[in-house]
């Protein structure tokens, strides 16, 4: 497949827009003197280790169905042109175009620290996802695997976890999440936006192919571990028509439930997302902007609760209603149990002083 003018091969962000919190700002300017076939060299992926102080975030959003999460990783090699988590990597300084996607850090202390976190008196067991933010099975996780370790926490703990991922790299973790999953205490969610390899392959230029999704959810399914469909993001008038398709395909490998989020666009992500749409599909800009909004009261996005991730008026409201009637169709979200959190039983920590008696 030929790269798109504008569009760096392997990568989904075309540039590198500043942090919106640098004091400076730069801009290429061409004086007209640079060779016009020279090619865009490749850029490398470099990976840091953050020392962090604590790894369990919490929120308040009535939008989502938990109340905390671990994120082993900043940034994702994913490089998914759409990400929302994108414009969190300003915080480090960094842009949220290229640099989100090349720029990386991870928690190598992750599991110890969440070790930690539960065994504090006061801590109250509920599901925590793995995967909020970026992708916890994203390839550096083949190398560092803090996403394992993680899990092998919760699993000691009898903690429930709940893992989204696009990633065929959670195979790799059958023999830990079988064994959580028959205790009732694990879930995986694969997320999924085109069945068309040439898209996905734009969209999520480092992500697994759709249909190597699809087999993911058969091997889990087959090993005993509750898998449902994330249709994440829909795009109107790129994706939303394969919605019924994604649905029927991912009822068919196992797939037990399913969920979807309107394509959001907060911050840096409008600007990213746009000059995606200039460098491969030109012609169809103007239709999905206008299109997104009107799902989202005349803005680009909104980022309001209760209508950030489905969006509002009519067109969202045919959306709804059609995930609504394929999701009947199929029997997906029919009988799923809601994790337990009756076994959790902290591991206390080893004394530093021995006991008196």
């Amino acid at each position: 497949m030929a790269t798109a003018p504008g569009a760096r091969k392997g990568r989904g962000a075309a540039s590198n827009p500043g942090p919106r919190y640098a004091q400076w700002r730069r801009e290429a300017l061409s004086d007209g003197w640079e060779p016009q076939d020279l090619a865009v060299p490749a850029l490398p992926t470099t990976v840091t280790a953050l020392v962090s102080r604590g790894v369990i975030a919490s929120n308040d959003s009535p939008d989502v169905p938990f109340d905390r999460s671990v994120n082993p990783y900043r940034g994702c090699e994913h490089g998914c042109i759409y990400c929302y988590a994108r414009p969190s990597h300003a915080y480090l300084d960094h842009s949220p175009g290229l640099d989100f996607e090349t720029r990386l850090y991870v928690k190598p202390d992750a599991p110890a620290l969440l070790e930690r976190e539960l065994q504090r008196p006061s801590y109250v067991c509920a599901p925590l996802a793995l995967g909020s933010n970026t992708d916890p099975y994203q390839p550096i996780e083949r190398r560092w695997q803090v996403t394992r370790g993680l899990i092998e926490v919760l699993a000691r703990f009898g903690h429930p976890l709940s893992v989204v991922t696009k990633s065929a790299l959670v195979e790799r973790d059958l023999d830990l999440l079988a064994d959580m999953a028959r205790r009732n205490l694990a879930e995986v969610w694969i997320s999924m936006t085109t069945l068309d390899r040439t898209l996905a392959r734009r969209l999520e230029p480092r992500a697994a192919a759709p249909q190597r999704r699809l087999r993911t959810i058969e091997t889990l399914r087959e090993a005993g571990v509750p898998v449902g469909i994330l249709l994440a993001p829909v795009i109107p008038a790129l994706t939303d028509s394969e919605l019924e398709a994604i649905l029927a395909a991912a009822s068919g490998a196992g797939a037990d439930t399913a969920a979807y989020v309107l394509l959001r666009l907060p911050r840096e992500v409008s600007e990213l997302f746009l000059e995606w749409l200039r460098a491969h599909y030109p012609l169809q800009e103007r239709r999905i902007v206008g299109l997104l909004r009107q799902m989202h009261g005349g803005r680009r996005y909104d980022a309001e609760f209760g209508r950030r991730m489905s969006g509002c008026g009519p067109l969202a409201d045919l959306l709804a209603r059609r995930f609504e009637l394929a999701c009947s169709r199929l029997g997906l979200g029919e009988g799923r149990r809601p994790l337990d959190c009756t076994q959790f039983r902290p591991i206390p920590a080893p004394a530093a002083q021995l006991d008196l008696f």
